[in-house]
């Protein structure tokens, strides 16, 4: 698996929660890619399960995340993935981190089975 790879909310979860495909995530940390649309939703994951602020900041801050910032023209390569995507059912936060894959033409690793029937032009890897 290459190192360098873009990161959903479900495989960055994955490896600070200790769950399945753990493994593969690490091996693309540090240095791997996450929008902050995607980091957002970590956060909030991790938040809503209880572990207090500055624990999330300490284990997310280990991990070396490069965040890509969500901007005006993310929002219009989001929106524009709407259409495409709606039959699998694909939220905001994964349109987010799919445009990032296709935008720097990196593997985007995830645990959502759903983004493999989704034709774009981007490189979708299961972690599990």
């Amino acid at each position: 698996m290459p190192r360098d790879a873009v990161l959903d909310a479900s495989a960055v979860l994955s490896l600070v929660q200790g769950e399945s495909g753990a493994e593969r995530v690490a091996a693309c940390i540090p240095g791997a890619l996450i929008s902050a649309v995607n980091l957002a939703e970590v956060v909030g994951k991790l938040a809503e399960a209880g572990m207090p602020r500055d624990d999330i900041d300490l284990a997310l801050s280990g991990l070396g995340l490069r965040v890509a910032p969500f901007d005006e023209g993310g929002a219009y390569a989001v929106g524009m993935l709407r259409r495409a995507t709606r039959a699998q059912g694909l939220s905001l936060g994964d349109r987010a981190c799919l445009s990032l894959g296709v935008a720097s033409g990196l593997v985007v690793l995830t645990a959502d089975r759903a983004w493999c029937a989704v034709n774009l032009d981007a490189q979708v890897e299961l972690i599990r």
